[in-house]
């Protein structure tokens, strides 16, 4: 049989780490296929020199581990925050995120061993069971089982959990969760922090005497501050874009204190018609784009300019509290871009506007209203009740 050269990749796992990546080597091998190994590290804990050896003790031609994490931050990571993405109002896209960074890093290897093909390393609907039991056969360990009965994807974003047991009404065992304390094993003292900003980047990050302003280092240092204080766990039933619902839950500690301070930046510098127009279009677009795998479209480049047009002004500090699962804003100012005037916004002030200014406005906006009203009365229809 003619060797025909695939580059096989992995972006979610059967149990965790990379797992699927192997077992679908040794099939493709076992099918007469040349092979070289890719796996992107996208932040996920794992033994990347352990993958590679096992990869090629079983027949890799070469392994590759691309090095995906300040891609993968400053580039989708800082646009979701910049839009405060979520998908139907709870997920926030942690393995959406890292999937165009994994495929391109997947592509750029595959050119460069001239390979043919590419095999995706995702977890196939109704295949789990036979994965498991290609690996047994074939004596390769893994450490999915019947007593983690659930599929993981871990990135320096989140890590996710589908699957097996997570039926709707089951509530997961606390075993379950990776990246976040349970809130009994929290401390009893709440911890004080501030992410500065610049046209809705991160720049720095400020707890105590610790002060990060490296884009990835600041990121993790939230991802602790999250993981200690048990922020972020999310447990949905979505809607997947085939049409399916799906159960699943997510540990997301860090992208959540980042998404709150940024939508408590935009109160106090970002026009009130531009903010909601962002989020009519911008944030529910862009994050159902990438939800639903279309990084790579003229669509979400449309979308984005938008969204970096929208943050010219997104310039500022927001300062924050930690404390048994909640982030909370404590203030927030801006030397650059601050929209709000104590003295317009004062009871005690007649300076800017006066209630006499109101009176023409209020007139002004009787006129449909009184139309509306009237036309309800001559109908009959009460005007406490819906026509």
């Amino acid at each position: 049989m003619q060797l025909r050269k695939v580059d096989s990749g992995c972006s979610e796992s059967v149990g965790c780490k990379g797992e699927l990546a192997i077992l679908i080597l040794v099939w493709l091998l076992q099918q007469g296929y040349q092979v070289v190994c890719y796996l992107g590290d996208v932040g996920q804990e794992e033994d990347f020199a352990a993958v590679e050896a096992k990869a090629l003790k079983l027949g890799a031609e070469a392994f590759v581990c691309g090095d995906l994490v300040r891609e993968l931050v400053e580039e989708t990571l800082r646009a979701a925050i910049a839009c405060n993405s979520s998908f139907e109002e709870r997920y926030l896209l942690g393995t959406a995120l890292s999937r165009p960074i994994i495929a391109r890093g997947m592509v750029r290897a595959a050119e460069s061993y001239n390979c043919q093909f590419l095999s995706h390393g995702c977890t196939g609907k109704g295949g789990r069971n036979d994965l498991l039991k290609f690996a047994e056969e074939n004596n390769i360990p893994v450490s999915s089982s019947p007593k983690v009965p659930w599929i993981m994807d871990d990135n320096i974003i989140h890590c996710s959990y589908e699957a097996g047991i997570l039926k709707t009404n089951e509530t997961p065992p606390e075993s379950l969760w990776t990246r976040t304390l349970a809130i009994d094993q929290t401390p009893n003292k709440p911890q004080e922090f501030a992410i500065h900003f610049e046209k809705g980047i991160i720049t720095k990050v400020v707890t105590g005497d610790q002060e990060v302003t490296d884009s990835v280092e600041s990121f993790k240092l939230l991802n602790k501050i999250g993981h200690d204080h048990g922020i972020g766990r999310v447990d949905i039933v979505e809607n997947r874009f085939i049409g399916l619902k799906s159960r699943g839950c997510y540990d997301t500690p860090g992208l959540t204190i980042a998404r709150l301070a940024h939508i408590d930046l935009e109160g106090l510098v970002m026009d009130g018609q531009v903010c909601e127009l962002r989020d009519q279009f911008v944030s529910l677009s862009w994050s159902r784009q990438l939800y639903n795998g279309m990084y790579f479209s003229p669509e979400r480049e449309f979308t984005e300019a938008s969204l970096w047009f929208s943050q010219q002004n997104v310039t500022g500090v927001v300062r924050l509290t930690a404390y048994k699962g909640n982030a909370t804003v404590l203030g927030r100012y801006s030397d650059a871009s601050n929209l709000y005037s104590e003295e317009d916004a004062s009871m005690d002030s007649l300076e800017g506007f006066s209630p006499m200014d109101t009176t023409g406005f209020i007139a002004i906006q009787a006129i449909r209203l009184k139309k509306y009203g009237e036309q309800k009365i001559k109908d009959g229809k009460p005007l406490s009740k819906q026509a």
